[in-house]
């Protein structure tokens, strides 16, 4: 059974490419982006402060202020706030893959005063004051130990106050997911790139412990930094921070024979794939071209034959039903 009343719609976009994640972008060209997501059904939208030093919650806040309050699910994070650089340079912050100007520097605060803090910031910069799912992020990047201490009971006491409507984690370490859901009251998680048609590395730890608690998965980074968006894998492929080892990449033209051989494009069968658990509440898709969000939400449509996944996991390339 759920911990929250809040319902979250089957596909949401991430918004971290509007922030200048890998690419600048105008403001025009981070609205046609948001624009196509609205005109394909996208109703849930998740940013952070960690985008674009912020811009990806500006921008996000001006493009959903011109639609109605009650369509839409906003989600936010909560962790690092944005302060003055006291060192910037006039470069940009490409060492976090952002090309935004390093006027901001991210600092971690896990007190209750910083997330609180975090959250009133975050409403500020959206222009929208009401966050319906708050998640500390990445906190495993600074002091695990120090989230289960404070972080998430700051969290619990602001959705208890009732100024957010449900709490979470994101992370893309399934050891963090796992021990903050055993730890702390947590409504959702967000899964980056541990839940995927490639890997499932969180079905051994996160999803049990989700199951015996109550707590919903949102997938995040369905595509494995890229390697699934396309029909034809390339093997030159980013695998997170390195190369695609050999062993990931023979696993992953395996996958795409038999998706061709059912005739399913690989990216529908890597969004599709996270929804077959009943934990997974939501998929989260990125994407910095109108097109790129009008395709995946017809792939996220997608009908895919249950023989498919009967012979993915016939061939050991995903766990069995």
């Amino acid at each position: 059974m759920s911990r929250t009343d809040l319902v979250l719609p089957a596909l949401g976009y991430g918004a971290a490419n509007v922030g200048n994640l890998f690419r600048p972008l105008s403001d025009d060209e981070a609205w046609a982006v948001l624009d196509a997501a609205w005109e394909s059904g996208i109703r849930y939208y998740d940013t952070a402060p960690h985008y674009g030093l912020g811009l990806s919650e500006r921008r996000l806040g001006a493009f959903l202020r011109t639609k109605p309050r009650g369509e839409f699910v906003l989600s936010t994070k909560a962790g690092r706030l944005l302060r003055p650089n006291p060192d910037r340079s006039g470069a940009l912050d490409t060492a976090n893959d952002f090309h935004v100007p390093d006027d901001l520097v991210r600092v971690w605060d896990f007190s209750a005063e910083g997330i609180g803090a975090s959250l009133d910031e975050s409403r500020e910069r959206l222009g929208i004051d009401r966050i319906d799912l708050f998640y500390l992020h990445d906190p495993e990047r600074h002091d695990l130990d120090l989230a289960l201490r404070e972080a998430f009971p700051a969290l619990e006491a602001l959705r208890a106050d009732g100024r957010v409507s449900a709490i979470g984690i994101g992370s893309m370490v399934s050891e963090a997911l796992a021990a903050s859901v055993r730890s702390a009251d947590l409504d959702l998680v967000m899964v980056a790139g541990r839940y995927t048609l490639l890997e499932q590395p969180a079905q051994a730890d996160v999803l049990p412990v989700c199951a015996e608690r109550g707590t919903g998965i949102v997938a995040a980074s369905v595509f494995n930094s890229g390697l699934l968006a396309k029909s034809e894998p390339s093997r030159d492929g980013r695998y997170e921070y390195g190369a695609l080892p050999e062993e990931l990449w023979r696993r992953l033209v395996r996958i795409a024979d038999v998706c061709r051989a059912h005739g399913v494009p690989l990216p529908a069968a890597a969004i599709r794939f996270p929804l077959r658990s009943s934990l997974v509440r939501s998929v989260v898709v990125g994407g910095s071209r109108p097109e790129q969000l009008r395709q995946n939400a017809e792939y996220a449509a997608m009908p895919i034959p249950d023989a498919l996944w009967q012979e993915l996991a016939a061939e050991g390339l995903t766990p069995a039903p």
